[in-house]
């Protein structure tokens, strides 16, 4: 087997575990040229400065691999604490079939993402493994740096797209993040998405990207509502699903929008769904009352 088809059938095999809750989180890197693996010294002391210190277990033009020491994974097979790994897969050459007509539309943080797409036809791509059994909390703080890490690893990145929910943004938007580190996470990885459903003036927004971290996505069928609104609601609601470890049941009651902000005035009931837009998911299905829309 060829080296470029080797290729192929490993992003292939790190995308069907992307699209699991809890496992393969998988970062593309874009880029306008073929770049090299930087080298192992420069790489070693940039991902220590973001993560602590990482054991560097290997290195080459084709494969970089970190061990964060700071975070341990139990596995009771080997009775043994074992610390994640961080991989970064040498460059390669092909076009962004990645991102479908769905993902294309949904691009909202990174207006320049149509030029991106079609000049960028190179990518480093850049995984976590065996972090599953993270606290979901330490994943995302394991994440967030390794992000970061990477935008000064890479210079030539023009934007990077995070496969698991196809959120995109450009490599200087994440070196100039000034949102707080526990919040960045969601601000990162997590996609709030737009539709509009043809037929009627029904609209859907929903969440992609927090089953990384075994926790639910949300989902808005409604119409009538400025859907910023809803969008500005969804955020918070997310946030607060991150910072309490999802306390949400079926038939709960939450706060819901009046006058464009969240209010205790106005309350709608949640229940667990199965998605109505791709790909197919658990969701905390919110009924937004008067403004609901679908049937339940």
């Amino acid at each position: 087997m060829g080296f470029k088809k080797k290729e192929k059938v490993l992003e292939q095999d790190l995308t069907q575990k992307a699209e699991r809750p809890g496992m393969v989180f998988m970062i593309h890197l874009l880029m306008e040229e073929m770049c090299e693996m930087p080298e192992k010294e420069f790489m070693h002391e940039i991902i220590n400065k973001h993560l602590g210190k990482t054991d560097c277990f290997c290195h080459d033009e084709k494969v970089a691999g970190f061990a964060p020491e700071k975070y341990k994974v139990h596995f009771e097979k080997e009775d043994a604490d074992i610390p994640p790994q961080l991989m970064i897969m040498g460059c390669i050459e092909g076009q962004n079939t990645f991102m479908d007509e769905i993902a294309r539309s949904q691009t909202w943080n990174c207006p320049e993402s149509e030029d991106i797409l079609e000049k960028c036809n190179y990518r480093v791509i850049a995984t976590d493994v065996m972090a599953a059994g993270l606290d979901y909390k330490d994943r995302a703080e394991m994440l967030v740096d390794y992000i970061e890490a990477l935008m000064e690893i890479f210079p030539s990145c023009r934007a990077v797209v995070f496969e698991n929910s196809k959120k995109m943004f450009t490599r200087e938007a994440i070196l100039n993040c000034k949102i707080p580190k526990k919040d960045r996470f969601i601000y990162y990885a997590v996609n709030v998405r737009f539709f509009n459903i043809q037929g009627g003036n029904d609209m859907l927004i929903d969440s992609l990207g927090m089953s990384t971290l075994f926790l639910p996505d949300l989902q808005y069928h409604f119409h009538g509502m400025d859907p910023n609104a809803v969008v500005n609601h969804a955020y918070n609601f997310l946030s607060y699903i991150f910072d309490a470890n999802n306390p949400i049941k079926p038939q709960d009651h939450i706060d819901g929008i009046k006058d464009g902000n969240m209010s205790r005035d106005v309350q709608w009931i949640v229940q667990y769904e199965e998605s109505l837009i791709q790909p197919l998911r658990e969701v905390i299905d919110i009924n937004m009352g008067e403004y609901a829309a679908g049937k339940r």
